[in-house]
């Protein structure tokens, strides 16, 4: 079983009476992607900002590496790199340049530190090329670098892909895909843009209005949102045999309602009505259903009558 990296246990962060997170209990295991989902201004930032010593709890306790002292966090965080707020490069100075004045002023000994992180985000080619001169894209790139360069174990992203056009964002998701399979480093990604986290996460946590509302695995979310046919009739019994003998389905589930779900031959709708209809039961109607993860997330926090 994967140790666990972060937890957190009540975890709050109050200004005045306003909780912008309010008793958030989490964790993290090694080497997962965890997609934290959230509207912009649910608290996910600020949330991130404790984890990473930025800003101080009002109450609560965070878990990094089995570290929960202060002493212990401050260590445990120089295995954590980490992109809250974009970083304050020099215009004037190369990719390489700027890593390197970091490197000196983070302690990294390693002298092709700075070589490597470049490599790995695909800015090798930008040797003479200045920081004020670069994309939108490369830019967010150059960030990255320099989270890595220290071969952090956590990685701690919020909105990394914000801004970016799809080449940039498909380049940035290759990158984390890379840094976790071939590093098995553990990734914290937060983003509103949850089409994207879909192809990366492979934990989610929920959170809305500060509140942590759910945490729940790839595959099961999955399940939770896959496609199928909602069948209503007038006998369900008997279509349910039908399905199961006839049709040789056996991933389906009566439900109340006279409505039977079918999770097999989503695609073939008029397969199913037919061989329905020609066995003498009334068909009232069929129709394909399933969610996104963006109808999902909205489902969870009520649609817009929490806004």
């Amino acid at each position: 079983m994967n140790a666990t990296v972060l937890k957190t246990k009540n975890l709050t962060k109050k200004y005045r009476s306003y909780a912008a997170v309010n008793n958030v209990n989490m964790e993290i295991k090694q080497g997962e992607i965890y997609g934290l989902v959230g509207k912009n201004g649910a608290g996910k930032t600020t949330l991130l900002r404790m984890i990473t010593g930025l800003t101080m709890p009002t109450k609560g306790e965070i878990q990094i590496f089995d570290e929960t002292s202060e002493a212990g966090l401050n260590k445990a965080r120089m295995r954590t790199g980490c992109i809250i707020e974009t970083p304050d490069f020099f215009p004037y100075l190369s990719a390489r340049k700027n890593l390197e004045y970091y490197g000196i002023q983070r302690g990294i000994v390693e002298k092709e530190a700075a070589h490597h992180a470049l490599e790995m985000v695909g800015l090798l080619n930008t040797e003479k090329k200045k920081f004020k001169n670069f994309s939108l894209g490369m830019k967010q790139r150059l960030g990255l670098a320099l989270a890595i360069m220290a071969s952090p174990d956590l990685l701690i992203l919020d909105e990394p892909i914000n801004g970016l056009d799809p080449t940039g964002i498909v380049e940035v998701r290759d990158i984390l895909l890379k840094l976790n399979r071939e590093r098995n480093t553990t990734i914290i990604i937060s983003s509103h843009i949850l089409s994207e986290l879909s192809q990366l996460a492979t934990t989610y946590g929920f959170i809305h209005k500060g509140e942590f509302i759910e945490q729940i695995s790839a595959v099961d979310l999955k399940e939770k949102c896959k496609n199928y046919l909602s069948i209503k009739v007038d006998n369900t019994e008997k279509a349910a045999a039908l399905i199961e003998n006839q049709l040789k389905c056996s991933n389906y589930e009566v439900l109340g309602d006279n409505e039977i779900r079918l999770y097999e031959k989503v695609d073939k709708p008029e397969i199913i009505s037919m061989a329905i209809v020609n066995n003498g039961i009334m068909l009232y109607s069929i129709c394909q259903m399933g969610s996104q993860l963006e109808d999902y997330f909205i489902n969870l926090v009520g649609g817009n009558k929490h806004d």
